[in-house]
This record gives C-alpha cells, structure tokens and sequence, in this order.
C-alpha cells in the first residue's frame, strides 16, 4: 500500500502550468551560433550544435535559418548593428577612415574567430549596403579617383580581417606552444630571426629587433596609416592633374 497521501480537496482543480516557452526567433539563433562559437570555435560551428544550445531539434532551425551558409551570413550582418558612420569630412577623411578601421578590428575582437566569418561572407547586401555607400562617400569626399574609391573599401577590409585573423591565430599558436603572454613569444621570435645565418638572410637579421618590437594596436595603426597615405597619393596626384578626384564620364573621355 502506498503511503503517498491523496491531494487535498481544494487542490485537485488546480491545474500546473507549464513554464512558457520563449519562441524560436532568427535572433535568439544567431545568439546561440555566437555562443557556441565562443565557446567551440569555428571549426566546431554547426546547426546541431546550435540546436543543442537552444534546447531544440535541429529541424526547428530550418524553419528560421536554411543553412549553415545562411547562419554565417546572419552573424556577420549582425557585426554591423548599431555601427553608424559620420558624416564625410573632406578635411578629416584619413582620421576617418583610420577610426572606421579601428572600430571595424574592435567588432571582429568582440568574438573568437569572427574574423573567419567575415572573411567568407558576402561583403554586401540589403542590411550592409548603407554602411558601403557611406564609407565610399569618405573616399570620395576626401578627392579619391572614382577607380581608386571603388577599390579602397575591399583594400581596407581585406587588411582588418587579415589582421585580425593573423592576430586570432598567433593566439592559438601562443597557447599551443606555452607562452604565457606576447612578451615571451615575442622574446622568442626575437631570438631566432637574431640566430639566423646573417650571410644568408641579412635583412631578417637586421630587422629582428623591429619587426616584433610594437604591440599589435601599433602595428595595426602603422598598417592602417601606411594604405591611408598609399591612397592619399591619388588624390595628390588628381590634384596636381587639375583634376576633381573623380573620373569623367565615359562620353566626356571619348
């Protein structure tokens, strides 16, 4: 015989109500991808895994999300949320387009190997072409050649998702080789481009003291500051031509 007690009377109407369920959105998603990307890394990124992390069958994604492809393309768009660009200012431009730069490596440090995902996305579409057409209008604003505007954008971008892939990387690499921080890796690729034959790599050896001597802020900034003025050079150029920076219409050259 049980010695469970039956309920009471004015108890047994009462009715338990299942917690309520948060509906599955687009955004809690791609909340979860960046969660499990944190956490697993890139290579470890995948529908099932953000399922699991959600608390739901993988074929409840597929109703929100088509692919993996897709998933990657809506965390990328995702990095340009809340990011506005100023005003061009012809007389500013370079510092501009060297604090557009900057904020752009400052988003892709926000989450482990973002970079990768940035690098293999689209770089234009519905939700980032505002964010495209404004950052061309610095180029443009500062006396860019048309020819060379267009190209500046994709120049730019390649450099801080190169950088900031590089940058993930070498972390991996100091955490694998048991470096504690970057002074002690640095320390040891000082000390074997120093070791190096100098009669058969005299410039390795002659730069080993400067070419790990900056932290990764100034060597980020130098690269930046080193294409700003590369592309300063044009609107040099078209000033000197007596030009206005920007390329004639195509029945105006004929």
């Amino acid at each position: 015989m049980s010695d469970e007690l039956p309920a009471l009377p004015w108890e047994r109407s009462r009715r338990r109500t299942a917690p309520a369920r948060i509906p599955l959105t687009r955004d809690r998603i791609v909340d979860a991808a960046y969660v499990v990307l944190d956490r697993e890394g890139y290579e470890k990124l995948g529908m099932r895994q953000v399922a699991a992390e959600l608390g739901v069958a993988v074929s409840a994604l597929y109703s929100h999300v088509s692919s993996k492809d897709e998933l990657f393309e809506l965390m990328y768009v995702r990095m340009f949320d809340d990011w506005s660009l100023p005003e061009p200012d012809p007389e500013h431009w370079r510092e501009q387009v060297a604090d557009y730069a900057r904020a752009g490596r400052a988003r892709l440090h926000k989450h482990r190997d973002l970079a990768r995902i940035s690098m293999g996305s689209i770089p234009f579409g519905p939700e980032t072409l505002p964010h495209m057409d404004r950052i061309l209008g610095l180029f443009r604003a500062g006396g860019l050649p048309d020819r060379v505007a267009g190209a500046a954008g994709d120049v730019i971008s390649t450099f801080i998702d190169g950088f900031a892939l590089e940058e993930s990387t070498w972390e991996t690499r100091r955490r694998e080789s048991g470096e504690n921080t970057w002074a002690e890796m640095r320390e040891t690729l000082e000390r074997y481009f120093k070791e190096l034959p100098p009669d058969r790599f005299p410039n390795l050896v002659a730069l080993s003291d400067s070419m790990f001597d900056s932290s990764n802020d100034d060597r980020f900034d130098l690269g930046i500051e080193i294409i700003i003025r590369g592309l300063a050079s044009f609107v040099e150029e078209a000033e000197a031509g007596g030009s206005s920076g920007r390329s004639a219409p195509e029945d105006e050259r004929s």
